[in-house]
This record gives C-alpha cells, structure tokens and sequence, in this order.
C-alpha cells in the first residue's frame, strides 16, 4: 500500500480462538518498524492487531507466518447439551437478538421465495444444516469477483452466482430468517493435494493451495460455533482457519483503517510450505528414509551386543534370575553365581545382574490360595506387594 497516512488500522489476521486447528507457531510484522501495536479482542472474541504508525509514511507492509498442524479433523464431532431438537423449535436467547446474531434483515421477493421453498420435514437440526447448505452449493455458482463489497442475498439468488462471501452471507440470512444464531466468518483456506487421486469423486487440489476465504458459522448448543462451507458444500474441516467472526461481514474484514487523500495501491500474496511430512499408508518411506532406519538399527545392534545385552520375550510377564542362591534357575549365559560376585568385587562398575524375590507370575485379580505362598515362603513378599493378593481364611480352598 502506497499513500501517507497515520491512521489507526486494525488487523484481523490471527487464528481465532475457537479455531480447531492447532496453530503450532504464529507471528506478525508490520513495516514500517517506527509504529505501536496492541492485541485486543472484540465482543465475538477476535483477535485485533491495534496499528498505529506516528508518523507519515508511504508505505504500510504486513506480514503473517503461521506453521498448522493439518491433523484430518471429523466436523461432526460434537455432542448437544440436550436432546437434539428439530430446526423448527430453536432457542432463541436475547443476547443473541442484541448482538444482530438473529437479526434477519430484509427480505426481498427473489430471497422470500427461495426461503419459502426450504423444506420444512422434521429431521434432526444437524442434518437440516447439512442438507441446506448443500442446496446452496448446488444452486449458487462460484466464481471469482474483483469488485468490493457483499452482493445483498437477492442479487446473489438473481445471478445464481457470488464468490465465497456472497454465499456465505446469503446462508446467514437463510438461517436466521429460520430462527438460528449464524454469523458471518473470514479466515484462511488450505488445500493440500491429495496422495492418490479419487476413484470415485473428485480429487481436490491439484496442488497445494492456500487464500483468504469466507463461510458461515452457526451456534448449535452444547457444540459451540460450527462452520458451514456454501462454496463447497461441505462442514468446515481442519484447512478452514477462522480470523475473524462478525454478525455483519464489515467486522470482519482482514484489514480496516483509514487514510489519508492519497493514491492507494494494493497487492496481497499468499504461498504455503509443508515443513514436515509424516509417512503414511498412502505415502510410505521413501527409498532414503528406509537406509537412514537400517543405518540406525545396526548401530543399535552394535550397542546391544557390546554392552552384552540380551532380549527375550514371553506370553506373559515373568521374573528371571541369574542368583539363584542355589535354588532352580535360568541361566543365560551369565557366567555363574560365583564368578558374578567375584567379578563385581573386582570391578564395583560392572553391570550387576538383575535379582527378584521368585514371585511366580500373577494376573491382575488372581487370587492366590494361603497354602501355596506358605509353601513356597513368599508369604511375606506377597503381602508386601499387594494384600490384596493373599486369599483370606475360609474364602478360598486348595
């Protein structure tokens, strides 16, 4: 942006804090450096960057760097606060009425009439969501518009067509005439190219793809906000990265501000990078991951074998014992009781071997008889170990 000015701007380019999305990294810089800058936060809870610049300047510079953990997020992952109720019987608190979250606007013809043909059969209200917002991908055409501004719900239902933010603007007023809370939101989209192509269905993005997008948000008790995408017919999933959430779409434009008499120019870019990429059945190791992993093995291996360490695995856990103290013992290879001990008074660093109390192998809950511990003298180890393991008197027979 070129032009003097040294009005105040607000930024409305922060992940959100109902984005569920984890946002790993986040920074902001603004150019020129000679400025102030607050966080602050609006009644639906955005994050607003307060810009001031104190002395004129030709030239106003932000800069967003964010690093997504792109995890497949399920849009249906909520629980109501109650029984789910049909679409025709909504609650309707007042501070949503005072804060225009209900507010329907006008209602001209070509609106009233597609509103009217809204199937009205009782079903619960999250399929009512998904069916509608459906019906406007299928009816509304998308399409990229340079000029400013939000075409009002009858010229975009006229057109049969709008970008982003005329169909989602278009679905807060179909759910509000409806008696639902929605709200209109900005934020990032994020598009990854898929592993594998489709078989049946479109693929996605051909390739990795990121912009500034819009959709609408509908409050649905005991869930919260939830995001419903008119351009693509579909939930908002783990690319959608709100910014801003405002009952009129003026609140949440990504920068606002005013200027001085000037001459503006404006270019705006946006590029994504995938930092890391984890393998998966789709996309397995490639031919350099698996030499890096046998590499590392071996030197394992190595470690292993020159420390004189030996693995072994069982059904079930067990005790082994290289002191036996004379009694029944695995030996491994340990080199012998007495060499052990004759070893280690030699050498006080030497690895010294692993000892138990021969407790034989128990399952959690298995009840022990009295006769069998005092047979084998473990008696007082078991009661050490867990009373509970030691039958009482007359509760279990041999």
């Amino acid at each position: 942006m070129t032009g003097r000015s040294s009005w105040t701007q607000l930024v409305r380019l922060r992940p959100a804090p109902h984005c569920r999305t984890p946002i790993l990294a986040y920074s902001l810089k603004i150019s020129p450096e000679q400025h102030f800058l607050n966080w602050q936060q609006d009644p639906q809870s955005n994050w607003l960057a307060r810009i001031v610049v104190p002395e004129k300047t030709d030239h106003l510079t932000v800069t967003v760097d964010l690093t997504a953990e792109l995890n497949v997020i399920n849009p249906f992952d909520f629980f109501w606060s109650r029984k789910p109720r049909s679409f025709r019987s909504p609650t309707r608190p007042k501070c949503w009425k005072t804060s225009n979250l209900l507010s329907e606007g006008e209602g001209r013809p070509r609106f009233q009439a597609y509103l009217a043909a809204v199937p009205r059969l009782e079903k619960p209200t999250t399929g009512f969501l998904f069916d509608l917002n459906a019906q406007l991908q299928r009816d509304i055409n998308y399409l990229i518009r340079m000029e400013p501004g939000i075409q009002t719900p009858d010229q975009t239902l006229e057109t049969r067509a709008g970008s982003c933010r005329d169909s989602a603007w278009l679905l807060v007023q179909l759910l509000r005439h409806l008696g639902i809370a929605a709200r209109f939101a900005s934020g990032y989209l994020i598009q990854l190219k898929a592993d594998q192509k489709s078989l049946d269905g479109p693929s996605g993005a051909e390739q990795d793809f990121t912009d500034l997008h819009a959709w609408c948000e509908v409050y649905l008790p005991g869930a919260g906000w939830v995001g419903l995408d008119p351009t693509s017919g579909l939930f908002a999933g783990e690319g959608h990265i709100p910014l801003a959430c405002a009952a009129n779409p003026t609140h949440a434009a990504p920068i606002s501000g005013a200027l001085e008499d000037c001459e503006v120019t404006f270019e705006f870019e946006m590029s994504i990078k995938r930092v890391v990429e984890p393998p998966r059945v789709t996309k397995p190791y490639s031919d350099t991951q698996w030499r890096a992993i046998d590499k590392l093995g071996d030197r394992i291996d190595t470690l292993l074998k020159d420390g004189d360490v030996r693995l072994t695995m069982g059904g079930e856990p067990t005790f082994v014992s290289i002191d036996g103290h004379g009694r029944r013992r695995m030996d491994h290879g340990g080199g012998g009781t007495r060499q052990a001990r004759a070893g280690r008074h030699a050498d006080p660093s030497a690895p010294r071997p692993l000892r138990a109390g021969r407790l034989p192998a128990l399952r959690p809950g298995q009840v022990v008889s009295r006769r069998e511990p005092a047979a084998l003298g473990l008696r007082p180890l078991l009661a050490r170990r867990r009373r509970a393991l030691v039958a009482r008197p007359g509760a279990h027979r041999a």
